[in-house]
């Protein structure tokens, strides 16, 4: 059945003007038409829903930088045993929960960036069945790092050990063999985690894990298999040789100089700056004597720089909030528009980051409400042009997967797609 969606005001997610009196002709999950109610018309049979008036209609939002696998607990002991204490079924069972949160505050697709195992995974294949309801999910697995580096630290006592939390690879050899690895277990992605930070000489905030000929074989082989790569980095002259060595998409990046900005315009590699979970380090109480690192004060002041640059030459940023690392899941999506506008991006442009930009990152038909796409769609009491920060009030929202009623006023409708269709 067609269904025709209007609405008084339309955000379609490319970036050009929103559309007054406008209207969206859904069939079979996908967009066949998206404009001007006049234009779009009433097909025969066509099912026609119309939203109250000073509504807007947009694309569903996407957060590009998720960990699923965890819940957003400041605490570092008690994440510690967040990863200590749940089994794998543990593990995708909270992480569906925290999926279809995110979905009720308009969040339509997530890329989660590690998980230990294969439970986002699993949990990607789960929701794609029908099995249960949730966000379209792009997921790489385990994360790619060395021994000893970011994704395999070294806080546990000497007789403990974790299996499979990450997959720490060694060498050139190893990282081909990880990126085969993951790919086999059906990742959509690999991440790695190539420059990191350093905290020891200030002035220099970064330092690099992996080498160059490490992350050019992880790139080559991921390309190889027809993956696209992401990384974990920091900044300075180690970022450079990240982008120079094939990676597709930096995260974080709080530190870009010049050279690395014209690097990435002419690879056309994308940016995720995860802005909020570096505001979130200043909002969470210090413990008693403790005070806020050089390094942490510094990234604040960076990232702001690096946006502004990324900006003005053009660079594809997306909108990932790091939810599961101090950023709880769904609820704060929100305050990465916001941050980005904060950072000099209008309102259209932060929606584009965290629509069409986002879907591009995760290579997802979606993002853009035009033909052929997937009808995932947000209907937004008020327009978040005006005001970005009404993104954040789930009350406002009813959200729309594949053209079906997901979620309405911040309740998920039904946890079973049956439910839904009766």
């Amino acid at each position: 059945m067609k269904t025709v969606f209007q609405a008084d005001l339309l955000i379609d997610g490319t970036g050009n003007a929103a559309i007054e009196k406008a209207a969206v002709l859904v069939e079979n999950g996908l967009v066949i038409a998206a404009g001007r109610r006049a234009d779009i018309g009433l097909p025969d049979g066509a099912h026609v829903v119309t939203a109250p008036a000073g509504t807007t209609l947009m694309p569903g939002l996407i957060d590009s930088h998720v960990h699923l696998a965890y819940s957003g607990i400041p605490d570092v002991k008690k994440l510690r045993a967040e990863r200590m204490d749940s089994s794998y079924p543990a593990v995708a069972l909270a992480a569906a929960a925290r999926a279809q949160l995110s979905l009720t505050y308009g969040v339509t697709a997530l890329r989660d960036m590690h998980a230990p195992g294969g439970t986002i995974i699993d949990l990607r294949d789960a929701i794609e069945a029908g099995d249960i309801v949730g966000p379209r999910l792009r997921a790489c697995g385990r994360g790619l790092t060395v021994t000893g580096g970011h994704m395999d630290p070294s806080a546990y006592a000497d007789h403990t050990t974790i299996d499979n939390f990450a997959h720490a690879c060694d060498g050139a050899d190893g990282f081909r063999r990880g990126a085969r690895i993951e790919a086999k277990r059906g990742a959509d992605f690999i991440k790695i985690n190539s420059c990191v930070s350093a905290r020891k000489v200030p002035g220099i905030w970064w330092r690099p894990e992996m080498s160059p000929e490490e992350i050019r074989t992880a790139c080559d082989e991921a390309h190889n298999q027809g993956l696209r790569v992401a990384s974990h980095t920091s900044g300075g002259p180690p970022l450079t040789i990240t982008v120079a060595n094939g990676v597709d998409c930096v995260e974080h990046a709080h530190w870009i100089d010049d050279d690395c900005i014209e690097l990435m315009v002419k690879n056309g590699t994308y940016l995720v700056p995860t802005l909020l979970v570096n505001e979130r380090t200043f909002e969470i109480p210090l413990s008693p004597g403790k005070s806020y690192s050089p390094w942490s004060i510094a990234s604040r002041k960076a990232k702001w720089l690096s946006l502004e640059k990324a900006r003005k030459a053009g660079i594809k940023v997306g909108c990932g909030t790091d939810a599961g690392f101090m950023v709880p899941h769904g609820t704060m999506h929100w305050r990465e528009l916001a941050l980005l506008v904060q950072g000099g991006y209008p309102p259209m442009e932060a929606i584009v980051a965290a629509t069409a930009v986002n879907a591009e990152i995760m290579e997802l038909n979606a993002g853009v409400l035009a033909a052929g796409r997937f009808a995932d769609m947000l209907l937004v009491s008020g327009n978040p042009l005006d005001d970005i920060l009404i993104l954040g009030d789930p009350k406002r929202l009813t959200v729309f997967k594949g053209g079906i009623k997901v979620a309405e006023a911040g309740t998920l409708l039904s946890s079973y797609p049956a439910e839904m269709d009766a």
